[in-house]
């Protein structure tokens, strides 16, 4: 069955469910430079899928989904960051990676049927 629309997509599902919890794992951090990067990063995952998907061409969706992981990888590395500075703690940072790395094999499977 092809996917109508790109809230159907379980990638974008779960990117949103990451946003928000970003937004509300950081949301009293005082220090908003780091704060609005993580969340922009985080909120470019779904934004990047919507938006690749609505292109109406596989080579334009590609591309988005690429732009996608790399917005997941970020948000990956501040969350390593994150706990340095101690505004998260290992169980939290741990629990974000995972639901970051699931996005990203997931969209990763995306891209492979894609190319096929």
């Amino acid at each position: 069955m092809k996917i109508q629309k790109f809230e159907d997509i379980i990638a974008w599902q779960k990117a949103q469910n990451l946003a928000v919890d970003i937004y509300q794992h950081f949301d009293k951090i005082k220090d908003f430079g780091f704060k609005d990067q993580i969340c922009r990063a985080a909120v470019s995952v779904s934004n990047n899928i919507a938006e690749g998907f609505d292109r109406n061409s596989d080579t334009d969706f590609l591309r988005f989904l690429y732009i996608a992981i790399s917005s997941c990888s970020e948000v990956k590395s501040m969350l390593y960051l994150a706990e340095r500075l101690n505004f998260i703690n290992g169980e939290q940072k741990t629990l974000l990676l995972e639901k970051a790395d699931e996005i990203s094999k997931i969209l990763r499977g995306l891209i492979k049927s894609l190319k096929k």
